[in-house]
């Protein structure tokens, strides 16, 4: 077998769902299988996944083991050569996988490849690509200097802007959201740490890559969709378990020092305060006016009723989306695409072509009942049911 999509859940049913479908859809032509890792879900995720993906193999744990351990246990499973570690809030591209797969068979000392990422509204996640956070380089992401300096090389490695967003290459850490690799790498490393329950993991297994004198890429010529944070409330839990990850990190590949140990202490402390308050919620606004782009008249009549507001509705073969779109420059707008018609490679490319800060996306997945996105990178997305 080529490859095993190994996708460890949290309490995201719907985002789950439409990964798999994602998934299902970007493996069609390889010798491929997808296995869900559920970490002891209290939503519906593992009923879900028995009504509607009865074939696909799914792995119930009676407690949440974290990232690592719970991926560790789907990999213990997998047939195929090559692995991906994958969120369950993500959305792959039909052709992702051919991409990467052929990208890998090209490379010797192949490490992990990483992709382009992006969120919801269409930004680009700069996580995607990093460098290892040593203590200066940490510094220089805390105190913001990589975006002071973006072009010098002293400052800008803690997010790898040695390479574009769209340039593929070598970098040395790459996120746990996506990660492929040979599966024999992945054990000959004994795969993620367990002693870390998350955030630093992915950090840890990256560098431990690059100690056996492999190559780590990022791979820009195929883009994933990343909704972020719906598996982790930002609370001060979050916090605490943060600053243990970076001090794991920390302790297990650096020569400690007093100093070293104050300046990651304060460090972690900062950044971790910013990305918790980073997760609070702000007012939403309601969009002015909503764009459905389907082929299905009769659900566009159905939706203003749902969605309690006007809904002009965008026939995808007759109708251009970016003229469209101009005309509704300014106002508060949200663009729903119906994935019965439209395939998640163009959803994606969409999002990704017409992101403006007055501009929301949706996504309507086929052969479903809702309507799923998110309008923010540090908070929840936003379920409607289509009843």
């Amino acid at each position: 077998m080529q490859l095993s999509v190994i996708i460890l859940n949290y309490n995201v049913r719907y985002f789950l769902e439409q990964c798999v479908l994602s998934v299902q859809e970007a493996i069609a032509v390889l010798d491929a299988e997808i296995i869900v890792v559920d970490n002891n879900s209290s939503d519906d995720s593992c009923l879900m996944m028995k009504e509607k993906f009865p074939f696909i193999k799914l792995i119930q744990n009676k407690e949440n083991f974290g990232f690592p351990k719970g991926n560790n246990i789907g990999v213990t499973e997998a047939k195929g050569e090559y692995i991906c570690i994958l969120n369950p809030d993500t959305v792959v591209a039909e052709d992702t996988f051919l991409k990467i797969v052929a990208f890998a068979e090209e490379k010797k000392e192949l490490g992990i490849i990483g992709c382009k990422l992006m969120d919801g509204n269409g930004s680009f996640l700069p996580e995607s690509k990093r460098g290892i956070p040593t203590p200066w380089v940490a510094f220089t992401k805390i105190f913001g200097l990589y975006k002071i300096f973006p072009k010098s090389k002293l400052f800008n490695r803690y997010y790898a802007q040695h390479l574009s967003e769209n340039q593929t290459g070598k970098v040395e850490i790459l996120v746990g959201a996506f990660m492929f690799m040979k599966k024999n790498l992945y054990l000959e490393l004994n795969g993620f740490d367990e002693d870390c329950f998350m955030y630093a993991d992915d950090i840890d297994l990256s560098y431990r890559v690059l100690q056996l004198k492999k190559d780590n890429y990022y791979f820009h010529e195929t883009t994933v969709l990343h909704y972020k944070g719906e598996s982790t409330i930002k609370d001060e839990l979050y916090m605490k378990r943060f600053q243990d990850a970076m001090n794991f990190f920390y302790q297990k590949h650096f020569r400690k020092s007093l100093f070293f140990s104050f300046f990651i202490q304060t460090g972690t402390i900062v950044f971790s305060f910013i990305k918790m308050f980073q997760g609070k919620s702000k007012q939403k606004t309601q969009p002015e006016s909503y764009i459905f782009y389907s082929e299905n008249k009769f659900l566009s009549e159905k939706l203003p009723v749902i969605l309690k507001n006007k809904v002009v509705f965008l026939n995808f073969k007759k109708e251009k989306m970016v003229n469209s779109c101009l005309i509704l420059k300014g106002k508060k707008t949200e663009i729903i695409l119906d994935n019965q018609y439209v395939s998640f490679k163009k959803c994606i490319k969409i999002i990704e072509t017409l992101k403006d800060k007055n501009i929301t996306f949706k996504i309507f997945p086929k052969n479903t009942n809702y309507i799923i996105g998110s309008n923010s990178r540090n908070d929840r997305g936003q379920i409607i049911k289509i009843k």
